[in-house]
């Protein structure tokens, strides 16, 4: 009986080293394929779309063999685009609504399809203004997906690489300094500047912020502080929805610097939810209202993106070619 059950084991080694030498046979190869994926917050406000397709559209631009997908990392947004795609009348509605968005991913979900589809390099380009948590949750995601293994050989891991590219106001790490991100963004911003000084106003941004990450409006503030050096007939000031430097803190700004009139914009990607109701809305506890309560004149309200501003579009598309030089990957 033992000879018998070492026989029909020695016999199941035998089937099961030539099935698996099947499967990594010496003519199987690996094609080497890249790809990009835009990680967006995302909006549910239709108008605000073509900021975040702007981006979408310099990338498929400047590289039209590499294939441009679009991911939300908002839970609540992807939830409502998912209710949408359900909704025969929307649909007929906003035929302008493309399927992509109609039926939007979450970022690993994404690369998730592209690795089924045969790619294996990824570029992983947030549109996130600032390293909040959704940067830094894609920063973890890109650490697992990078340490997938493989019981077979090296390369036959899902990924060859995955590369992370910055948000708009730059990381940390001496490799690409965040202040020469600040300062390109100071730059691309000009014509703000020419706006608010043909109304001879100062200039009000309004940030997301973040409530989790003592900190992190540090960026922002220097950001102000650049614009204020760079051009000096207009004082900029820029708060956040979320944690500091807040509504008052913009105020009295202002008040340093005694200024009287301001343009309110966001400075978001997209002009969405909050650019409509908590800066430019006819509520009390909105900034115009809150501004003007103050004795401030807001001489315009802009419900524009920062995306529907071309350079400021391309800071991504850079931030991303920047991502694959580093990890030394060729985008055509």
């Amino acid at each position: 009986m033992v000879r018998c059950t070492a026989l029909v084991f020695a016999l199941y080694f035998v089937f099961f080293a030539h099935v698996t030498s099947g499967f990594a046979s010496a003519d199987y190869e690996i094609e080497q394929k890249h790809a990009i994926v835009l990680a967006m917050f995302g909006t549910t406000v239709e108008s605000a779309l073509p900021a975040l397709l702007n981006i979408r559209t310099q990338l498929m631009e400047k590289y039209p063999h590499t294939p441009v997908r679009v991911a939300f990392t908002s839970n609540i947004v992807r939830k409502k685009w998912q209710q949408r795609a359900q909704d025969p009348d929307y649909i007929k509605a906003h035929p302008e609504i493309i399927p992509e968005i109609l039926h939007v991913k979450t970022p690993l979900a994404t690369i998730a399809d592209l690795q089924n589809e045969g790619f294996n390099t990824i570029v992983l380009q947030p549109t996130h203004i600032s390293m909040g948590e959704e940067f830094l949750d894609l920063h973890t995601f890109v650490d697992g997906l990078m340490n997938m293994g493989t019981v077979k050989k090296a390369h036959y891991k899902p990924f060859d690489k995955v590369a992370l590219g910055r948000p708009a106001l730059g990381t940390y790490g001496t490799g690409r300094p965040y202040a020469e991100d600040i300062d390109r963004i100071a730059k691309v911003l000009a014509a703000d500047v020419k706006l608010a000084q043909a109304a001879k106003a100062g200039i009000v941004y309004m940030g997301h912020g973040n409530e989790y990450f003592p900190g992190s409006g540090g960026a922002y503030l220097e950001l102000a502080a650049k614009m204020r050096a760079m051009y000096p007939e207009v004082v900029t000031a820029i708060g956040c929805v979320e944690g500091y430097p807040g509504i008052e803190d913009v105020m009295e700004i202002l008040r340093l610097y005694k200024v009287k009139k301001v343009v309110l914009k966001p400075f978001m990607v997209v002009a969405g939810d909050h650019t409509i109701n908590d800066m430019s809305g006819d509520d009390e506890d909105s900034w115009k209202s809150i501004l003007q309560k103050n004795g401030f004149e807001v001489v315009s309200a802009i419900n524009e993106g920062l995306g529907e501003n071309d350079a400021f579009a391309k800071i991504f598309v850079d931030n991303a070619i920047d991502a694959a030089v580093d990890a030394g990957i060729t985008l055509d």
